[in-house]
């Protein structure tokens, strides 16, 4: 029975035979035979000898050709080093001069490679490519088709590899370059060149690209092929692929990354023939490009044909209103050849033509209703723009703001069906899609982006793999879409590979702007994105226009149009303006006539990279109502990228400027009207999570200055968070996987929190009334075991916490009866430490998420922390000491910044013991290896310090007393160190230096070992004044000279750094481009409150001579931006004068009489302006009104007058003439008599 069930068990296997050869191996060896076979040539009889060789070599190769054609061929791919070897056997058996032979291995070659996917190996390479390049020398031109299709897939990848066979194939009668010429005739032959041309250009990440040379030349030829138009007799199949093959090659030479178009003629050309290859074969449109795009508006660079024009009034089809009959096919046909000019004529009043309200999109209800013909008037009437934020509808050219042209195209490509009869939508549901609606081409597959797709096999052998559906038409037309997928994909990289500023002088040119009357609509990336039937191509669009938005805030913040224009002529600000609202249009009519997913994924993230960049402050209120209105539905989409997308789109509006009073009033809209429709859901109020009211004896709070309407953005984005969804998705197309409990799929939660948390930043006073409940999202997020949940979680409680500090600062323009209570804040607090925070704080395995806790628990707000439980205070406390000896260097920042709020806390800073436990951890930080932690451990010093000044100045001596000396040295030692580390650290540390110089007490600088550390740290502020460092480091290093100017104790004036310091400041204060810092070094000349303090007469003499330079100079600005300073920089430094002479001794009168006479009129003008301005600056800080610097003048006045009286000097009263002439203009200005 054992042995009948052992055959039978082996009775398959016997059947099956054994496993067949992979045919790599067994083709070797027949080729080897062949070889290793004695050569016919000399025997006798060779030639029926080499005859019968050539008929085995042909038999050969077509078994090989055959037997890995077949679907079984790919399942057990062979190795490449099998099949190179396999290719160069084959080629080393045919000689060049049996050209069937060469044709035959050639074809051999593209095809191995290309169905294996095979990369040639560098040994392979060395024999290939020659064999070529003496292929093409030798052989008939009848073989060179595929002679070159071999090379293409042979130097796929492998382009670096090939430079010593440049000359030959690129050079000055390079081979390629030859056939690859315009004036070839066979179009095949210079296609297949095109393509081993491209295929050459392929760059390879870390291996040597093309010379400049050959770059040059492979560009020129592209371009040349792209200006070249079709022949005649030239097929159209392979036309296109000849364009695609030449914009892959020219896509190559940009992704290269050293392709830099710098010449005008170079990117105006490429630009021309982009721009001309993006509308190929798009039906009704036939553009004529000129060869160079210059950067002009000028409108003869978009030429359309009079064909076009013919066209564009074919289909102004109109949907039936209701009472109307529906006609037959036979009068549809005849009333659409008979009745056009008749139908253009009433469209041009707008009087038959359907429309749908604004309400009935704010309020949809189960399925939206047609409203009546009056009603459609109404709504058109009240808001013209209105209509293109509406739902599914028909809109024809005469009461849309499409041009007839567009509106023709439109209807003709993608709303007319295949029997050529208008769709009737009677009732639709708000967020669906017609699933009947049917377009040409719209079956190709979903867009992958232009940089991915058909990555390897379609470059090797051009389109050999596109879609072929049996007919003609529709194989030209998917070569045609993909051509123009190729020129989007081409453009994609040219718009990255040039700078933004050059690429807004051809703005017009692909961005759409508002039509002229009468003028059509002008072609821009928006027709594609709105006309073409292939729904990769539209994608394709989308992508590029976002590419060109992307990073266009500077270029976009000139356009205005809060008033009406009323001028001679259009101001670019207007023009600009104009460009954004229809950009809006067209992107809002694509929105909703869009049925692929991904299209609609594109549609939607270029509106949010034009929210995102478009100045609506400075536009007229509307335009983010519709996109609003427009983008609800597409919350509850079936495909969770359109879902994702949406949530993005929301949280551009909320961030856009914010806060805008536009987006103020969206965030109130009724509940109601947020969503509706099918698929769709509307977040239930009873559903949100609210507080345990168990947990405190008391029901949720509100604060005073709460809305009664709720915000519904934030009832959707709790509701997407933490509740389960009610509808089931199709998420196939998910990134992230539903969680088991049916909530929404990890993405859709993750942008929901992101919209939370810049709604919150930006709307505090919006979300501040849902701020309990905000904070249990927060914790329920940190308590999930994803971890990119729980960061956004964190991130999410950060920004409630500075909300709230934000409201609670002094000068808030926030009301205090407005904000959100201090009890209420720690009640929030309180609830959130006693939650998972702390579990987050030391869950050691997600040092990110300690890092975003260590984030979100600096974000207390001062009077709340004091009013805590003396528990939770110890735990944040004790939590963040220990978190600055982790071992990740995140955690280790965020902690040490964390202590550096901590330590200017009221609670805190008086607490000698919690200042020195933060002094150490501080110092230990500073040492670190990271240079992010030592920033910030920097700037937790700098505020440290500004506690120790802070407790001096409010507690005295006491303070300093109980502050140990040692940690004191260690402090400045550090700190001296920190000042020649990197800019982050530098311009902290000098802070810290100023304000350790300044809190020292006599006792300091007398004991012998701070000695030498102050000279060093005096030495270090006056470094950092004149280095190159950051601007930054240098105001600091001026404002920490001017804290060290304030300590009496200090020998200032005496001590042989005191020179240095006076230079630094003097130099600085005269030639330094940044005129903030000038600011700082002229207020830091004028700190001294003694005239001993300044030294000399002759320091004296030099300090106020390069104050009245710096005067002199105080308006020549190298950068415009620094010209808004000027006005603070001379009341700093006319301050700074007048307190020199209120401080002048009369051995320094000589040197103020030759400046005044040097530079009377200076002086006087400026001094005078001094004295009248008001209070118009704070750069300074000084915050001086008209009576104090009048009293000022009149100080210095009598001071200076008394000196010169007592002087024996022959010139007298020169600078107070001059400062008395200052005093009786301005008393003659403001009416007063002087007494």
């Amino acid at each position: 029975m054992a042995a009948e069930a052992s055959g039978k068990g082996d009775a398959p296997a016997a059947l099956l035979g054994p496993e067949p050869e992979p045919f790599a191996p067994r083709y070797l060896a027949r080729l080897g035979a062949l070889r290793a076979g004695p050569d016919p040539s000399p025997a006798p009889g060779g030639e029926s000898g080499r005859r019968r060789r050539c008929t085995e070599l042909h038999l050969v190769f077509d078994q090989l050709i055959s037997e890995t054609c077949g679907p079984a061929a790919g399942k057990e791919a062979p190795r490449p080093e099998d099949v190179c070897d396999l290719l160069v056997q084959a080629c080393k058996l045919v000689p060049l001069n049996q050209e069937h032979l060469v044709n035959k291995v050639c074809q051999l070659i593209h095809h191995l490679l290309n169905r294996f996917q095979v990369t040639v190996d560098d040994e392979s390479l060395q024999f290939l490519v020659p064999y070529f390049i003496s292929a093409l020398k030798q052989c008939s031109s009848w073989t060179h088709v595929e002679i070159l299709q071999a090379l293409a897939a042979s130097v796929y990848n492998n382009g670096p590899k090939c430079q010593k066979y440049l000359p030959d194939l690129l050079g000055e009668n390079g081979l390629l370059v030859q056939l690859s010429s315009p004036s070839q005739p066979d179009t095949e032959l210079e296609r297949a060149a095109v393509h081993s041309l491209a295929n050459l250009c392929l760059s390879v990440p870390g291996q040597l690209y093309l010379e400049e040379p050959y770059k040059e030349i492979c560009f020129r030829t592209f371009l040349n092929v792209l200006q070249s138009s079709k022949g005649p007799g030239v097929d159209e199949i392979t036309f296109c692929m000849l364009l695609q093959n030449a914009l892959k090659g020219i896509q190559s030479l940009l992704n290269g990354g050293e392709m830099k178009l710098m010449q005008p003629d170079q990117l105006g050309s490429l630009l021309a023939v982009l721009k001309k290859c993006v509308f190929h074969g798009l039906p009704g449109v036939n553009i004529e490009m000129p060869a160079i795009l210059y950067p002009t508006l000028l409108s003869q660079y978009d030429n359309r044909s009079p064909v076009e024009e013919e066209t564009s009034d074919v289909c102004n089809l109109k949907p039936p209103v209701h009472g109307r009959r529906k006609k037959s096919k036979a009068k549809q046909k005849k009333g659409k050849s008979e009745g056009e000019p008749k139908e253009d004529g009433e469209s041009s009043g707008g009087s038959e033509k359907s429309q749908l309200s604004v309400d009935s999109q704010e309020n949809p209800g189960p399925g939206m209703q047609r409203l009546s013909l009056d009603e459609a008037r109404a709504a058109t009437t009240k808001d013209p723009l209105s209509s293109h934020t509406l739902g599914w509808k028909r809109i024809s050219s005469s009461d849309s703001e499409y041009s007839d042209a567009e509106c023709g195209m439109q209807s003709k490509t993608r709303f007319v069906t295949a029997d050529r009869r208008p769709k009737q939508i009677a009732v639709l549901e708000c967020g669906r899609h017609p699933s009947s609606e049917k377009r040409l081409g719209s079956g190709e597959g979903a867009c992958a982006g232009p940089q991915q797709e058909d990555r390897v096999a379609p470059q090797r052998q051009g389109l050999e793999g596109a879609e072929f559906s049996g007919a003609k038409a529709p194989c030209v037309r998917s070569f045609q879409a993909t051509v123009r997928q190729a020129a989007l994909s081409c453009f994609l990289s040219t718009v990255k590979s040039i700078e933004k500023k050059v690429l807004y002088g051809y703005w017009p040119a692909f961005v759409p702007d508002t039509p002229g009357i009468g003028s059509p609509q002008s072609l821009s990336l928006m027709t594609i994105a709105l006309k073409d039937p292939s729904p990769k191509t539209r994608a394709c669009a989308l992508q590029v226009l976002s590419a060109i938005l992307e990073g266009s805030k500077q270029f976009l913040s000139v356009a205005e149009d809060t008033s009406d224009h009323r001028r001679a002529f259009t101001p670019f600000s207007v023009t600009v303006a104009s460009s954004i609202r229809e950009l809006h249009r067209c992107l809002l009519l694509a929105l909703v006539a869009e049925s692929s997913s991904q299209t609609l994924t594109q549609i939607i993230k270029c509106l949010a990279n034009l929210i995102s960049n478009a100045p609506y402050s400075r536009l007229k209120p509307g335009l983010l109502t519709r996109v609003w209105n427009q983008i609800k539905p597409y919350i509850r989409h079936k495909d969770v990228n359109v879902r994702v997308s949406s949530l993005t789109l929301l949280g551009a509006i909320v961030s856009a400027q914010a806060p805008l009073p536009e987006v103020q009033l969206l965030l109130h809209q009724p509940t109601s009207s947020v969503l509706g429709g099918s698929g769709s859901t509307t977040p239930r109020s009873s559903g949100v999570p609210e507080w345990p009211r168990k947990a405190s004896g008391e029901p949720p709070r509100q604060t005073e200055n709460a809305s009664a309407e709720p915000c519904w953005l934030i009832r959707l984005c709790i509701s997407l968070i933490v509740l389960s969804r009610e509808d089931s998705y199709s998420d196939s197309d998910a990134g992230g996987v539903s969680s088991a409990s049916g909530q929404e799929p990890s993405p859709v939660r993750l942008e929901a929190l992101q919209v939370l948390a810049v709604l919150v930043k930006g709307y505090f006073s919006v979300s501040q009334s849902y701020l309990l409940e905000l904070g249990e999202v927060a914790c329920r997020c940190m308590e999930e075991t994803d971890p990119s949940v729980q960061l956004h979680g964190a991130k999410l409680l950060d920004e409630l916490g500075m909300g709230i500090i934000e409201q609670h600062k002094p000068d808030a323009a926030v009301a205090p009866d407005q904000r959100v209570p201090v009890d209420l804040v720690v009640t929030f607090w309180t609830r959130m430490l006693n939650g998972p925070l702390p579990r987050a704080l030391q869950n050691s395995q997600h040092p990110m998420l300690q890092t975003s806790t260590c984030n979100a628990l600096s974000s207390i707000l001062p009077e709340a922390f004091s009013d805590l439980p003396a528990d939770k205070q110890i735990l944040c406390i004790t939590v963040l000491l220990g978190l600055n000896h982790s071992e990740n260097s995140l955690v280790k920042a965020a902690a040490a910044r964390a202590l550096g709020v901590y330590v200017v806390f009221p609670c805190l800073r008086q607490d000698v013991m919690f200042v020195a436990d933060t002094a150490h951890v501080i110092l230990t930080s500073l040492s670190d290896s990271s240079p992010n932690v030592r920033a910030k451990a920097a700037w937790s010093l700098g505020n440290l310090t500004d506690t120790l000044i802070i407790n001096m100045e409010l507690l005295g001596e006491s303070f300093q007393d109980e502050f140990s000396d040692r940690l004191l040295l260690k402090m400045l030692r550090a700190a001296i160190e920190a000042s020649k580390d990197k800019n982050k650290v530098k311009s902290n540390a000098v802070r810290a230096l100023g304000n350790l110089l300044h809190f020292l007490q006599p006792a300091h600088i007398a004991n012998p070992r701070f000695s030498e550390p102050i000279e060093e740290a005096v030495q270090a502020l006056i470094s950092t004044v004149r280095s190159e460092a950051t601007m930054k480091a240098r105001w600091n290093a001026c404002y920490a000279l001017g804290n060290v100017f304030k300590n009496a104790a200090l020998p200032l004036g005496e001590a042989p750094w005191t020179a240095r310091a006076y230079d630094a400041l003097t130099s600085v204060v005269q030639s330094c481009k940044n005129f903030k810092v000038r600011i700082k070094s002229a207020a830091a000349l004028s700190v001294p409150a003694e005239r001993k303090h300044y030294g000399s007469p002759e320091q004296f003499s030099l300090i106020w001579s390069a104050l009245v330079v710096a005067l002199e100079k105080s308006e020549d600005a190298e950068d415009f931006l620094e010209f808004k300073y000027s006005t603070s920089l001379r009341t700093q430094l006319c301050r700074a004068l007048l307190h020199l002479l209120s401080l002048a001794g009369e051995g320094d009168l000589p040197s103020v009489w030759r400046a005044v006479a040097e530079h009377r009129e200076a002086i006087g003008s400026y001094m005078l302006q001094y004295v009248k301005s008001g209070v118009e600056d704070d750069e300074t800080g000084i915050g001086e009104n008209f009576c104090q610097r009048n009293e000022i003048l009149k100080k210095a006045v009598e001071h200076v007058r008394g000196l010169e009286e007592r002087s024996t000097c022959p010139v007298k009263r020169g600078a107070v003439a001059c400062l008395e002439e200052v005093l009786k203009i301005q008393a003659a200005a403001a009416g007063l008599t002087e007494t």
